[in-house]
């Protein structure tokens, strides 16, 4: 009867289909359409032999390896890492005020959706811009980013300033600010 065999194709294809998506149940699809494949050549009374373990046997196994190529293949092969030197100098958000000498405050870290508890050498509010300074254990030491209110470029305007140093004066300061 090849309606034995024909039935165990398709759930075998089914749930190969689905192996695709979810992998981790291998070994079921195969041996359905293999035993379908055999009830089919050599009718459904040669599903339980001895010889039909031993042929499954032999081509789970090169499946197997075949299946488990494909994916390693699909799979990403960088896997995101966090370093205590990748973390160091980028940005991030206060979530939760940080106290100096306490690791309760918290740090939103750029755009993505990493939360990290921070401590700083100084109190920081709530919703300021801090950059990574380094990390101990699994906390962050950040410092406030502090943003200039005036722009160096209005500096420029002041008659003489140039010519005095106090322009010069002004643009180390905020380099030195800014981590230039």
């Amino acid at each position: 009867m090849i309606t034995y065999g024909i039935l165990l194709i398709a759930i075998g294809l089914i749930l190969a289909i689905i192996e695709l998506v979810d992998p981790g149940m291998f070994i079921a699809p195969s041996l359905l359409i293999l035993l379908g494949i055999i009830a089919i050549a050599f009718g459904p009374q040669h599903i339980f032999s001895y010889w039909t373990l031993i042929i499954v046997a032999i081509l789970i196994f090169p499946l197997f390896l075949v299946s488990r190529k494909y994916h390693e293949f699909r799979s990403s092969p960088n896997t995101p890492t966090t370093t205590t030197t990748s973390l160091k100098g980028q940005e991030g958000y206060v979530i939760k005020e940080i106290i100096p000498g306490n690791i309760s405050g918290k740090v939103k870290q750029g755009s993505g959706s990493k939360i990290w508890s921070a401590t700083a050498d100084e109190k920081i509010e709530k919703g300021a811009k801090v950059r990574i300074m380094g990390v101990d254990g699994v906390h962050l030491k950040v410092e406030e980013i502090v943003e200039l209110e005036e722009p160096l470029e209005e500096l420029e305007d002041y008659e003489g300033a140039e010519e005095k140093g106090v322009f010069q004066i002004f643009s180390n300061v905020a380099d030195s600010i800014l981590g230039r």
